[in-house]
């Protein structure tokens, strides 16, 4: 993918928020009997089979699972980066099942935050430019003073001007969360973000993780085969085989 395809995902997700004439929301995410299955006819493949899944705002969520499970299909179809095939689902107070990908990417915008396991930073820009650009292209005053005070806040003020290359994984991880929080989302998904960490620097990244959601009062979602990361949220819901198998409060 190009750098310009990437950073026109990135403005999907990072775009200003919607008026603020807008009834707020009780819960970040309300999903009914949501189903996705790919392919058609007899190659057809049902993958996400009626999840049923509701999220008070402001909760820390751990979708648990191993590979295959459907964690990582239900949280593209949560963010919007994938259509469900029926079902209903409210994410961030809009109606995500009625909707085609091009309204998907404007109802992301300024809502959701992601942060991935393979960090995704453009490899031609400064860990500066990564964060500020998207913010910058979708028109957000004062983008560069924001990605700085951000970079900050995860520790990487004196590393402004490096390069991916020149980052170790934790740091690239750090500006992925920058990238993924200077927009101020009202909801963060997280797909296993330390998977890349060795043990200490993943422990290091979680902390950090959560220590910025709270502070940005974010809704969170992280999604995890580590029931050791799962421990550290509010909440469980553990998915077998495309169903939620249990859903338990820590």
């Amino acid at each position: 993918m190009s750098d310009y395809a990437l950073l026109s995902h990135m403005v999907h997700v990072t775009s200003s928020s919607q008026s603020s004439e807008q009834a707020v929301p009780q819960h970040a995410v309300v999903a009914g009997d949501l189903r996705l299955t790919l392919g058609s006819g007899g190659s057809a493949v049902e993958i996400l089979k009626g999840i049923d899944l509701s999220v008070p705002l402001g909760q820390t969520l751990a979708l648990l699972g191993p590979s295959g499970s459907g964690k990582s299909s239900l949280m593209s179809v949560l963010s919007g980066l994938e259509r469900a095939t029926s079902g209903t689902l409210q994410v961030a107070g809009q109606d995500f099942a009625g909707m085609d990908e091009d309204a998907l990417a404007r109802a992301r915008r300024g809502r959701i935050g992601v942060v991935l396991q393979a960090f995704h930073l453009l490899p031609t820009m400064t860990a500066l430019e990564n964060v500020a650009t998207p913010l910058e292209l979708a028109g957000m005053p004062e983008a560069r003073e924001r990605a700085e005070a951000e970079l900050a806040a995860v520790g990487l003020g004196h590393r402004l001007s490096h390069y991916p290359a020149q980052l170790s994984g934790g740091e690239q991880q750090r500006v992925a969360i920058a990238r993924a929080l200077a927009p101020r989302p009202s909801l963060v998904f997280a797909d296993e973000p330390t998977g890349n960490l060795d043990a200490t620097t993943g422990a290091s990244i979680i902390d950090l993780l959560f220590a910025r959601r709270a502070e940005a009062g974010a809704t969170l979602l992280i999604i995890t085969h580590d029931e050791g990361l799962a421990r550290h949220c509010e909440r469980v819901v553990t998915l077998a085989d495309g169903k939620i198998a249990s859903d338990t409060l820590g």
